[in-house]
């Protein structure tokens, strides 16, 4: 009969919001905003300020965003806002060779007209894509936004997940979401270990200005330190991904811009006439790595935290978004179903559905980069003919199309372009 005391017990139990996201980059903000839409309470949580997240000279960093990865920001309502800053991808090229001695006469062209689905994705650069969805975020009701903002420990129980930042504030909800990276903080405290491994390469990103039009055709140029990715950016620019040995890319970022230049010309080529560099040089070093487990009790790791992967194939981003449709979908179903979220049994669901997509995306990558990233004479063979055969059979040349749109596989509703 003494009701205070229930009431201070009830207050303790209650949860300051549904679900934590740590890491307000990109898939964290794209998660939260597609579960908000289902009346879901998010809490973001990110370290850095948000004026420096939003700055148009952020990192240099552009993405190829899949077809289905386009249709999931349609769905959590940002694609307008984004679309009239978004290249169309058209055509992909992929060719052999060493630089300055031109490419192999055995390539892939893969044409977005041999699918009826469009364009095969967008090309979207970071300066755009982020405020974006920062701006989505702020203007949604059922999403609250702590930058500046370090998690410093975690705690689960039978019934949630407790948060404590370095500030000493502490946070509550039904379950906690890693979206920060890598090195994500989130797995470490919760136990999850990681595979992987230094490729001995940094990749070299910048974009430059061009003579001639590039026609929405996207280049991959593989040669032997690392590949060279040419990606149509709006105008007459490119985004540049290139990869080198960590001491080659070292020297080579030191450089004067017309010394650095004067690198990238031979590898870069001709086709698209004179060049200039556009904004600021990048390096990322590249390494594959893996989270052993996607969830642990009460939480889900999404993105970066979940599978690092090389970017030969442009495909980090998109499998980033493929897990937050996935997740979303899954935590959205139990809702329905009256599930608590946070159960083991609704966080299986999620890693049975990911898990295989993204082990067998790091084992491609992993072997494309490895076939292809040395000049040893038998495998230059063996991988010309192959991309020869690959060009030439409609086939084939469709699967690789479609798959590089997102098109395969078991897709969550919102990358089909239904709601959740």
């Amino acid at each position: 009969m003494d009701n205070p005391p229930q009431l201070a017990i009830f207050r303790a139990m209650s949860s300051d919001c549904d679900i934590l996201i740590v890491g307000g980059g990109l898939n964290g903000p794209a998660l939260a905003l597609a579960l908000a839409e289902v009346g879901q309470r998010v809490t973001v949580i990110d370290a850095l300020p948000l004026k420096r997240r939003k700055s148009s000279g952020f990192d240099g960093r552009s993405y190829a965003m899949a077809l289905t990865s386009t249709r999931l920001l349609q769905g959590i309502g940002v694609w307008d806002d984004l679309v009239g800053d978004a290249q169309p991808m058209l055509d992909i090229k992929v060719t052999d060779g060493r630089a300055g001695e031109g490419p192999s006469p055995f390539f892939m062209h893969f044409d977005h007209a041999e699918i009826e689905e469009g364009p095969m994705g967008y090309m979207v650069e970071d300066r755009h894509l982020r405020p974006v969805l920062l701006d989505a975020l702020k203007k949604h009701k059922g999403i609250k936004q702590l930058s500046g903002e370090t998690v410093v420990s975690q705690e689960t129980d039978a019934t949630g997940v407790t948060v404590t930042l370095a500030s000493g504030k502490a946070l509550r909800g039904k379950l906690l979401v890693g979206c920060d990276g890598r090195g994500s903080g989130t797995a470490t405290r919760a136990g999850i270990t990681r595979t992987g491994w230094d490729y001995g390469q940094t990749a070299l990103v910048c974009a430059v200005e061009h003579e001639r039009p590039h026609h929405g055709i996207a280049h991959q140029f593989f040669m032997p330190p690392g590949p060279l990715a040419i990606l149509p950016l709006t105008g007459n620019r490119s985004s540049i991904v290139w990869s080198e040995t960590h001491d080659n890319a070292r020297q080579i970022n030191a450089m004067s811009v017309e010394d650095y230049l004067s690198v990238l010309r031979p590898r870069f080529g001709s086709f698209l006439g004179g060049f200039s560099l556009a904004g600021e040089r990048f390096t990322y070093p590249l390494s594959l790595s893996l989270a052993n487990s996607l969830v642990a009790p009460r939480i889900a790791l999404v993105g970066d935290a979940a599978h690092g992967v090389h970017p030969i194939a442009g495909q980090g981003l998109n499998a980033g978004v493929r897990d937050v449709a996935a997740l979303a979908e899954v935590l959205t179903d139990a809702l329905r179903r009256g599930e608590d979220i946070g159960a083991a049994a609704v966080l299986t669901r999620y890693q049975t559905w990911r898990r295989f997509d993204n082990t067998t995306l790091a084992l491609a990558t992993d072997t494309f980069n490895r076939l292809f990233s040395n000049d040893n004479p038998v495998l230059r063979t063996l991988r010309d003919v192959g991309m020869g055969i690959v060009g030439n059979m409609p086939s084939l040349r469709r699967a690789f199309i479609r798959e590089a749109a997102g098109l395969t596989g078991d897709l969550p509703r919102l990358l089909k372009g239904q709601k959740l």
